[in-house]
């Protein structure tokens, strides 16, 4: 059996996915990075981003996180966020429409939040 960590990913208003995983990628304000089982014990602040899960059963769980904390110590992972949107449940024009709005608004901190819903999109 290969090994795994547990993933508990959060957002403020409701908890999102949790599971069995084998790497998740995240960025970090230091960078993106991979957790795998045995990773050095670590605390970092989550940049907006795509955060990658790659479950035990060979699946792929992707979702759009707007800024949080990730922890990881014995073989536990938390991703705990301010928002977080799964990959399947962004609607594409409407994140599309609103990239388009923050641009023409001269808005980067909803263009940013509108990219990273689209890159999600893209990773799945």
């Amino acid at each position: 059996m290969a090994a795994e960590l547990h993933v508990e990913l959060v957002a403020a208003d409701r908890s999102v996915w949790s599971g069995e995983a084998t790497l998740v990628v995240a960025r970090t304000t230091s960078g993106d990075i991979g957790v795998m089982p045995g990773h050095q014990p670590l605390l970092g602040v989550l940049e907006s981003g795509p955060v990658t899960i790659r479950t035990s059963d060979g699946g792929t769980v992707v979702a759009a996180v707007h800024g949080g904390f990730i922890s990881f110590a014995d073989d536990k992972l938390s991703l705990l966020a301010e928002i977080v949107e799964l990959s399947d449940e962004i609607d594409v024009q409407r994140a599309e429409r609103a990239l388009e709005r923050a641009k023409s608004d001269a808005d980067a901190s909803a263009e940013r939040r509108a990219d990273v819903r689209l890159r999600a999109v893209a990773a799945r």
